[in-house]
C-alpha cells in the first residue's frame, strides 16, 4: 500500500517517465544508429534519476529505464512472432511485452541493490556500481540459457572506448562506460570538477592501449567468397524450392571457384545432410577439381533420431574426399530458445504455433569443439546467436586458428534493426580477439570483418550477391583471448573488497 501511495508521488512518475526515455535513448548507441556517446548519457542520467531514492522507488525507476531501452532495442522479436508464429495480433504483443519486461528487470534488480547498500557517493558510483552491472549483465547472459543482447559495451565499437575490447572484452567497456558515468554522475550531483578524475584515467588508459598491436598480420590475404542466397523463409523448406535453391547457390558457387574460400550460410542446404550424400560428394569433387575449399550450413539428423545444426567443409579440408557424414564439421552448441528448442515441451507445445516453429527440436553440440579446416586454414565457427556468446568464442579460439565463422539465417528478423545489432556483435568478436570474422548469412548482412571490428566489405540485405573479400590473416593472441574475464573477476573482488572496507571504516570514523 505504501508503494502504490509513492509512485502517486507526480516527481516519482517524472522520474520513470525520465528514465524510460533515457534507456530509449541508449538503444540509439548501437547499431544500425551508432551515435555511441548516447550510451553514456543513458547510464548517467539513470544514477542521476535513483539518486536519493529509496530501494523501491530506485527499482520502479530503473524499471522505467529497461522498459525504454529493451522496449526499442529488442522489440524487433515481434517480427518472428508476428511472421512465423502463428498467433493474433494481440497474444503476440503481449509475449513481445512480456520479454521486454523479463529484461527490464535487471535494471530494476541494479537500481534497487544500489540503493539498499548504504555507501558513501564516490564508492557507491565509482566501485559498487560498476561491479554490480558486470554481474547483473552476466547473469542476463547465463539465465535461461542467457540473452547477452544489448550488453553496453557493444554500443562502443566505433568509439573510443573500443581498444579496452583486445584487453578485457565487451564487458571491460561496460566496465569503463560505468565508471566513468559515474565520475561524470558525481561531478553533476557534487559540482566538483576534481570528480572528473577517474573518468579521464579511463579515457587516458583508452587511448594509450588503442596505440599497441596485440597482433600481428603475417602478410598473407586471404581470397573469400561468400554466397548471400537470399532465399525467402516461406519457400526455404518447400520440397519444391529444394532443387532451385541448390543449383541457385551452385551458379553462384561457380563464377567464384578461383577463391581460397567459398562459404554458403546458415542451413544454406535445404535437406538433411544424410539425404545429400551424393550431391554434395559431387560438390566436394568440384571443389577439389578448382583447389578450394567450400563451407556451408547444412541440418541433419543421427540413427538415433536426434536433429543439429551443423557447418561441414568440402573439397580441400584435409580429408580424402567427402563421405557421409562429413568428416570436418561442427554442430551448434547454443540453442536458440523456442527458436530451436523448446523448454518444456510437451506442456508448451500443444498451446500454440508459437511453440512448434519449424527445425525447434535441436540438440546441442558440446562446448568447444576442434576448429574446422578449410584450405589449411583453420577457422572456429558460431552458428548464428552464438556469436553473443563472448567466451564461448574465446574458448573456441586456438593458437593456430585463422579465422572466425560466423554462419546466419537472419531472415527471421526482415528489415528490423536486429540484423544490425548482429553484425556489430560480431565486429565485437574480431576486436576481442584480434581475428578476422567471415559472417556469411542467407538475406544479410554478409561482411568480411577485419581483425580490429572493421568492415571490410558487406553486402546489402535482400540482395542475391556473392561478397567477394581479401581478408588479412593475423598470428597472436590478444590478452583477452588468452585471460578471459578473469582480470574483470578480480577487479569485482577487489573492488567490492575495497568499497566495503573503506565504507566502514568512513563510518567509524565519524562516529
Amino acid at each position: 500500500m505504501l508503494a502504490i501511495q509513492t509512485l502517486k508521488r507526480p516527481q516519482v512518475f517524472m522520474r520513470i517517465f525520465g528514465a524510460a526515455f533515457s534507456g530509449a535513448l541508449a538503444t540509439l548507441a548501437f547499431a544500425p544508429y551508432s551515435f555511441w556517446p548516447a550510451m553514456l548519457v543513458a547510464l548517467v542520467s539513470l544514477l542521476l534519476l535513483i539518486h536519493g531514492q529509496s530501494p523501491k522507488r530506485a527499482a520502479f525507476i530503473g524499471f522505467g529505464w529497461g522498459l525504454g531501452q529493451f522496449g526499442t532495442g529488442v522489440g524487433w522479436v515481434y517480427v518472428v512472432i508476428e511472421k512465423f508464429g502463428g498467433l493474433p495480433t494481440a497474444v503476440g504483443l503481449i509475449l513481445i511485452a512480456l520479454l521486454v519486461i523479463y529484461l527490464a528487470l535487471y535494471p530494476a534488480l541494479f537500481s534497487f541493490i544500489l540503493r539498499r547498500v548504504s555507501l558513501p557517493l564516490p564508492l557507491s558510483y565509482l566501485l559498487f556500481a560498476p561491479s554490480l552491472w558486470l554481474l547483473i549483465d552476466w547473469f542476463r547472459g547465463w539465465f535461461l540459457t542467457g540473452f547477452p543482447w544489448l550488453w553496453p559495451g557493444y554500443s562502443q565499437i566505433d568509439g573510443p572506448l573500443a581498444s579496452f575490447a583486445p584487453m578485457f572484452g565487451v564487458q571491460g567497456i561496460t566496465l569503463a562506460l560505468l565508471i566513468i558515468a559515474g565520475s561524470v554522475a558525481i561531478t553533476v550531483l557534487t559540482r566538483k570538477v576534481s570528480a572528473l578524475a577517474p573518468a579521464l584515467v579511463v579515457a587516458l588508459v583508452g587511448t594509450l592501449s588503442s596505440q599497441i598491436n596485440w597482433v600481428q598480420e603475417t602478410g598473407k590475404d586471404v581470397d573469400v567468397a561468400m554466397v548471400q542466397g537470399n532465399v525467402p523463409q516461406e519457400l526455404k523448406w518447400l520440397p519444391s524450392q529444394r532443387w532451385p535453391t541448390l543449383l541457385s547457390y551452385q551458379d553462384m558457387t561457380r563464377q567464384n571457384w578461383d577463391a581460397d574460400i567459398v562459404i554458403w550460410p546458415e542451413a544454406a542446404i535445404p535437406a538433411l545432410e544424410r539425404d545429400l550424400p551424393d550431391f554434395l560428394a559431387r560438390l566436394d569433387a568440384a571443389a577439389i577439381n578448382n583447389h578450394t575449399a567450400l563451407i556451408t550450413g547444412v541440418l541433419d539428423q543421427t540413427p538415433d533420431g536426434r536433429f543439429f545444426n551443423n557447418v561441414i567443409t568440402l573439397g580441400e579440408n584435409g580429408e580424402n574426399g567427402y563421405t557421409y557424414p562429413a568428416k570436418q564439421s561442427y554442430s551448434k552448441h547454443h540453442l536458440l530458445v523456442f527458436g530451436e528448442f523448446v523448454p518444456f515441451e510437451d506442456l508448451l507445445r500443444p498451446l500454440a504455433p508459437l511453440f512448434n516453429l519449424p527445425m525447434s527440436s535441436f540438440s546441442r553440440g558440446t562446448y568447444t569443439q576442434p576448429n574446422i579446416n578449410a584450405k589449411g586454414y583453420q577457422l572456429a565457427p558460431a552458428i548464428c546467436y552464438e556469436i553473443a556468446f563472448n567466451d564461448q568464442v574465446r574458448q573456441s579460439l586456438t593458437p593456430d586458428s585463422d579465422f572466425i565463422l560466423t554462419l546466419s539465417n537472419d531472415t527471421w528478423f526482415g528489415r528490423s534493426i536486429g540484423p544490425h545489432q548482429h553484425l556489430e556483435i560480431a565486429r565485437m568478436r574480431a576486436l576481442e580477439n584480434g581475428k578476422p570474422v567471415l559472417r556469411a548469412t542467407n538475406t544479410g548482412l554478409t561482411a568480411a570483418i577485419g581483425y580490429h571490428g572493421e568492415l571490410i566489405k558487406q553486402i546489402p540485405q535482400f540482395e542475391t550477391e556473392v561478397l567477394r573479400a581479401k581478408v588479412p590473416t593475423t598470428t597472436g593472441q590478444t590478452p583477452y583471448t588468452q585471460f578471459g574475464d578473469l582480470p574483470l573477476y578480480g577487479w569485482i573482488l577487489l573492488s567490492l573488497g575495497a568499497a566495503f572496507w573503506m565504507g566502514r571504516r568512513q563510518k567509524a570514523t565519524s562516529v
